[in-house]
């Protein structure tokens, strides 16, 4: 991949439960579900999201 081409990555996983905790304090959680991550930057487009979704 040349290195000016961008890469946008996601990470589906199926859950029986996940949390999201901030400086010690959960700050959301689910049952089970998907968890989903997403790497983004400043330079990624409104296209690019679209694209991703």
């Amino acid at each position: 991949m040349p290195k000016n081409q961008k890469e946008m990555r996601a990470v589906v996983q199926r859950v029986s439960r996940a949390s999201v905790t901030i400086e010690g304090a959960v700050k959301s959680q689910i049952g089970a579900g998907f968890l989903i991550l997403v790497g983004i930057c400043d330079e990624d487009t409104n296209e690019d999201v679209e694209w991703l979704v």
